[in-house]
């Protein structure tokens, strides 16, 4: 029997996919960066997408061409190493940085201004009340798809079209010359702070959140489960590159409005209450709210989903766990979280770069198992330099490697070394060829 979704259904599961990508770093990131690339705001814009769009939309269908699971993506790599890299990309995503910084970044942004004197105990306070209420919602698994995508990300949306129209029709001032880095190589620069939405990192777990929430609609045959996965990341790309285009053209106009803000939610704020007055500050609340609000939900299911595949805990009570580990975390303070997190980005993001793009090679590969071995190895090696570069470790002797005074140092080795594994057949690794026998 054919398995079909109806078309409010296929809506709805793009939707949630959108909503589950659609946090904190995709709202705060995109109005400085706009701000600073200036009339650079094109190659800028560009290379943010590739990182922030591009990677996480590939990584979905090569979740679905694999087989619909982190199993299937990583069955060529050792099972131990597989799973060490999934614990790491889920404790990034979920309660050490991601999940945290969506209930950081809500109350910065929607509620912290309502407050003449914000103090510790007001965002102690909200951080449990926020993270009480994702747990509420992350509850009942099956229900994700008509909580998510047919009732709160609607109403986000229409939110966020509000605002991408009054910015295109009424923006607050003129695009101005870039500055720092996007003024010598904007397109990098773009590219990197593309990274910090963890989207990619993202794209892995809600991939495979997806599968399951399909599953609880019937659809479980391979083909079309791969058909409306591919389906439901079309949408979820179309939506996102909708909001960072609004927020990248609201950053390059904000220069009159929001002059020497050191952050992207600061831009925002200001730009809002300039646009529609005293209301402004409840109209980014609402969006802010709803977007971290479904972004939290989605990490902390998606979380608990596969460490209760690994324990002996159930699904309900890592919920409880990954809940309370995100309230604590958030109170670290904003600046803090993000600092901590981008050398960790710099050192997985390239790996997980390299084990999408073999997946589409697989098949063409003499000897894939070797090939993942040695092609991760190199990327991870690589990757770890170019973190210690962002921590501030003297890195310099790696100065000849192109790329990587921007940052991508890895680029070329890691290339280098697919490119490699095509010449090496079958007998050059025998030993990991039988490793199975």
């Amino acid at each position: 029997m054919k398995q079909t979704l109806k078309l409010t259904d296929i809506i709805a599961v793009g939707f949630m996919l959108f909503a589950f990508f659609l946090g904190a770093g995709n709202i705060i990131f995109p109005p400085l960066a706009g701000q600073l690339a200036g009339d650079n705001l094109m190659p800028a814009m560009g290379g943010f997408l590739l990182t922030a769009v591009g990677l996480p939309l590939v990584t979905i269908i090569a979740i679905a061409v694999a087989g619909g699971s982190w199993g299937h993506l990583t069955k060529d790599l050792p099972k131990q190493a597989a799973t060490l890299m999934a614990v790491l990309i889920f404790i990034i995503i979920g309660p050490a940085f991601a999940a945290p910084r969506t209930g950081l970044v809500a109350y910065e942004m929607a509620v912290k201004p309502f407050f003449i004197d914000a103090t510790q105990f007001h965002l102690t306070t909200f951080s449990i009340l926020f993270f009480a209420i994702a747990m509420f919602f992350a509850w009942s698994q099956g229900k994700l798809i008509d909580v998510i995508g047919k009732v709160l990300t609607p109403l986000l949306f229409i939110g966020l079209i509000v605002l991408a129209a009054a910015v295109f029709l009424d923006p607050q001032g003129d695009i101005i010359a870039a500055q720092g880095e996007y003024l010598t190589h904007p397109l990098q620069k773009g590219f990197l702070e593309g990274y910090n939405t963890m989207d990619m990192f993202g794209s892995l777990m809600f991939g495979v959140l997806i599968v399951d929430a399909l599953r609880s609609k019937g659809i479980t045959e391979q083909s079309a489960t791969a058909k409306y996965l591919i389906g439901a990341a079309c949408i979820a790309a179309a939506g996102l590159t909708f909001v960072y285009v609004s927020l990248f053209y609201l950053g390059a106009t904000s220069s009159v409005v929001a002059a020497g803000a050191d952050n992207g939610g600061v831009v925002l704020s200001h730009y809002v209450q300039a646009l529609f007055g005293p209301y402004g500050q409840l109209v980014l609340s609402v969006i802010v709210l709803l977007a971290c609000l479904t972004t939290a939900i989605g990490l902390i299911s998606a979380c608990s989903d596969y460490f209760s595949s690994l324990t002996s805990l159930s699904y309900k009570k890592w919920v409880l766990i990954i809940g309370v580990a995100c309230a604590v975390v958030a109170n670290i303070g904003l600046a803090q979280l993000i600092s901590l997190s981008v050398p960790v980005l710099f050192a997985l993001y390239p790996v997980t770069v390299a084990l999408v793009a073999l997946t589409f090679i697989r098949q063409r590969l003499p000897n894939p198992r070797f090939a993942y071995r040695l092609v991760l190895s190199v990327s991870l090696l690589f990757a770890l330099i170019d973190a210690a570069k962002v921590a501030g470790v003297d890195v310099s002797f790696f100065n000849f490697l192109p790329l990587f005074e921007v940052g991508m140092g890895w680029v070329l080795p890691t290339l280098t070394a697919i490119i490699a594994v095509f010449f090496i057949g079958k007998s050059a690794s025998q030993t990991l060829a039988n490793e199975a026998a």
